[in-house]
């Protein structure tokens, strides 16, 4: 695949659950809250590099000392958001990217440097009508694979006791939700609406920089016209500047 100046980089984060007491086990209010939840793993991927990055709390010296400090962990993600031009997620504009931001600020960690979004769930709601936007099931109904089978909350569980498995799993688990959302994305890379602009002033592509583009028409407005074409790498749509209309 073809690589852009710009840095993007595709991100999944794993997190702990909370810990409460209630009074019964179906839909119950929590009544207090004894520890609140912790990033646990998580895993990237820049376009054009073909390793899968994941990092964990057990990769950490401390995690010995205590299994609930994801401090250094948070610290490598804040790098990776921070060295970023755009971070690509699946519901990354509600979850990975604010969960993340909450450990930074829990930290102490001041704001990244400013990147851009893309969010594949964003595109398949608006774009498609699937049964489901799920990445596991968008994986299935596009053929590109589906996410590893796990143990349910037992996974989370054994991660949060130390459990050496547990933990290969999930960090096999979470790589691999990276790669399927790499393949999504690609896929509906055209589709987008608004996409960050990566070609940074060339003439080329906005979504992915290719100068293979065919001109395809033009589009009005009441008094101006511009250049339509489209990208003959991706297969997005974007227009050139606007000109008065013949």
């Amino acid at each position: 695949m073809k690589t852009t100046p710009a840095k993007i980089v595709f991100i999944d984060i794993e997190t702990a659950p909370s810990l409460g007491w209630v009074w019964g086990k179906w839909e119950q209010n929590v009544i207090d809250f004894k520890r609140d939840w912790y990033m646990l793993s998580f895993a990237y991927k820049v376009m054009g590099e073909k390793k899968v990055v994941t990092r964990g709390l057990i990769d950490y010296p401390d995690y010995k000392k205590d299994v609930e400090n994801d401090e250094a962990l948070v610290n490598d993600l804040w790098k990776v958001f921070d060295e970023a031009d755009i971070l690509i997620g699946h519901n990354g504009d509600a979850f990975d990217i604010r969960k993340s931001n909450s450990r930074f600020l829990t930290h102490a960690l001041p704001p990244p440097s400013p990147y851009k979004t893309v969010d594949t769930l964003k595109i398949a709601r608006r774009a498609f009508k699937f049964d489901s936007n799920k990445l596991d099931d968008l994986g299935h109904y596009l053929g590109v694979g589906r996410k590893l089978p796990h143990t349910g909350f037992n996974l989370w569980k054994g991660c949060m006791t130390g459990d050496p498995q547990a933990w290969k799993l999930m960090k096999k688990y979470n790589g691999h939700d990276v790669e399927l959302l790499e393949k999504i994305y690609f896929l509906m890379r055209a589709w987008a609406p608004v996409h960050p602009n990566v070609n940074k002033g060339q003439a080329a592509c906005p979504k992915c920089a290719s100068t293979h583009t065919q001109k395809r028409g033009f589009s009005y407005t009441l008094l101006r016209q511009k250049q339509r074409l489209q990208c003959l790498n991706c297969f997005g749509w974007f227009e050139g500047p606007a000109r008065k209309a013949d």
